[in-house]
């Protein structure tokens, strides 16, 4: 029974990280192409989605951390747009800081969010620390990789990149409350159906990328 929990998580992490990863290569370029903030609606929405979503199917620790991986490895395979290597490194932190943020939600028994004043807080700041977290981690690694890092430099954007979080959380304001409103909604698939589910979403969201990846380069 222990392993077969195990198994069903992973599945699940898979499928919620490869759905993360698909959008942020496919919807995130789409948005870019149209000039919108991609980084900010990506993060804001389809991130705080997928995590808040996951949490409340799977409330164990390490799932959004595994997502991030998941996400992050099929972003760097992305041939849509560029910067691979500061956009997987971006999404794989926000996993970790998501994971850090709600590390006490196990349980999720809710007591603290039954009022909608304390879900959009949470998502405010959820959102928040997420993206600006995310943003600034890469702006540390990235550089680091090329051995270009300097500290003075980071110090000097640090208020742009604090200020720029202040749309994210707008935007989680609105999407973890939904989430959360929504939690009520049984989702129970069985065993035969949820597996094979979970492989064919995750094959083709890899396949679709990675694949069109090879072909392009």
């Amino acid at each position: 029974m222990i392993e077969r929990n195990k198994i069903k998580l992973f599945a699940g992490m898979l499928v919620f990280g490869s759905l993360w990863g698909f959008s942020e290569c496919i919807i995130g370029t789409w948005f870019s192409n149209l000039d919108l903030p991609s980084g900010l609606l990506m993060t804001g929405f389809f991130a705080m989605t997928f995590l808040v979503s996951s949490r409340i199917l799977f409330p164990c620790h390490g799932i959004q951390m595994g997502m991030g991986l998941i996400a992050g490895g099929l972003r760097f395979f992305n041939p849509f747009g560029g910067c691979h290597l500061c956009s997987a490194l971006a999404i794989m932190a926000e996993g970790l800081i998501f994971e850090l943020i709600w590390y006490g939600t196990t349980n999720f028994e809710y007591k603290h969010l039954t009022s909608l004043s304390n879900r959009i807080s949470i998502g405010i700041i959820s959102a928040y620390l997420v993206y600006v977290g995310g943003y600034i981690i890469t702006q540390i690694l990235t550089p680091l990789s090329y051995g270009q890092f300097y500290i003075e430099n980071l110090f000097a954007m640090m208020p742009q990149y604090l200020a720029s979080g202040l749309a994210v959380a707008l935007i989680g304001g609105i999407s973890v409350p939904i989430v959360l409103t929504l939690r009520t909604i049984d989702f129970h698939m069985k065993g035969i159906y949820y597996y094979p589910a979970t492989i064919g979403i995750s094959g083709f969201c890899w396949i679709s990328i990675i694949g069109y990846y090879f072909v392009m380069i």
